[in-house]
C-alpha cells in the first residue's frame, strides 16, 4: 500500500462528482487552496489503485505520501491541522469539543437519511426520509439564523459538512417552504463563497440554480 501512495508526488483525493461525502471534502480542500490531484470515481467500475489502496473501496478517499485516509470527517480533520491557514475549528479545546459533537450529529442525523434518500431502494423510506431530514434542518433555524456561520461569525468545518446536504435538498425534493427563509439566507452566504463555488462539479452545480 505505502508503495502505490509513494508514486504519487502530489497529494490525491478520489472523488465521487455527485458524493455528498466527497464534496464535503472538496470544499475543505478549496477553503484551504491546497493543491490536490483530484480522481473523479463515477460508475460502477473502481480505479485499481483505489481498491489496492483502500479496503473498504469506498469514496472520498485521500493519498498523501505514504498516508491514506478513507473516512470524511478523519480526511477533514487532517486537512485542518495538516494546513492551518485559515483554520476551520477552533482553538480552544472545550469549543473544539462542541465543534466535533455538532459534525457527529450533522452526519448521524443528517448524512444518514441523505444516504437512504441517495440509496432510492424503498419509496415509503425515502419519503419519510426527506420528511425527517427536512424536519430537521427547519429545528436548527434559530441557529441558522443567529451567526453568520452555523456555529459562529466564522467559516468552519461545520459549515462545510452542512453545506453539501443544503445543497442538495432542491435535488432531493425537500422543499422547506415559508419555514427555511433563515435556512435560506445562510445558504446564499455560504453558496456565495468562492471557494463554494470551486468546489462544485458540474454534475453537482446541474443540481441547484446558483
Amino acid at each position: 500500500m505505502a508503495l502505490i501512495a509513494n508514486r504519487r508526488s502530489v497529494m490525491t483525493l478520489f472523488s465521487r462528482p455527485t458524493c455528498p461525502h466527497s464534496h464535503r471534502t472538496r470544499i475543505v480542500l478549496s477553503e484551504k487552496s491546497i493543491n490536490v490531484e483530484i480522481v473523479d470515481v463515477d460508475g460502477p467500475t473502481l480505479p485499481e489503485d483505489l481498491m489496492d489502496l483502500n479496503p473498504y473501496h469506498s469514496v472520498p478517499t485521500l493519498v498523501d505520501r505514504e498516508l491514506v485516509l478513507y473516512d470524511s470527517r478523519v480526511i477533514v480533520e487532517y486537512l485542518d491541522e495538516r494546513f492551518p491557514h485559515p483554520p476551520l475549528m477552533p482553538v480552544d479545546p472545550v469549543t473544539r469539543a462542541q465543534f466535533r459533537l455538532a459534525l457527529f450529529r450533522i452526519e448521524r442525523d443528517w448524512y444518514s437519511l441523505v444516504d437512504e434518500i441517495e440509496a432510492a431502494a424503498d419509496k415509503k423510506r425515502t419519503v419519510r426520509a426527506r420528511k425527517i431530514l427536512r424536519e430537521s434542518i427547519l429545528a436548527s433555524s434559530e441557529v441558522f439564523k443567529s451567526r453568520d456561520y452555523f456555529l459562529g461569525d466564522d467559516f468552519s468545518l461545520v459549515d462545510a459538512s452542512i453545506a453539501p446536504v443544503l445543497w442538495r435538498l432542491e435535488h432531493y425534493g425537500v422543499d422547506l417552504g415559508d419555514e427555511g427563509e433563515d435556512v435560506n439566507g445562510y445558504c446564499d452566504r455560504v453558496f456565495a463563497r468562492p471557494s463554494f463555488r470551486k468546489s462544485l462539479t458540474e454534475l453537482e452545480q446541474e443540481m441547484r440554480v446558483l
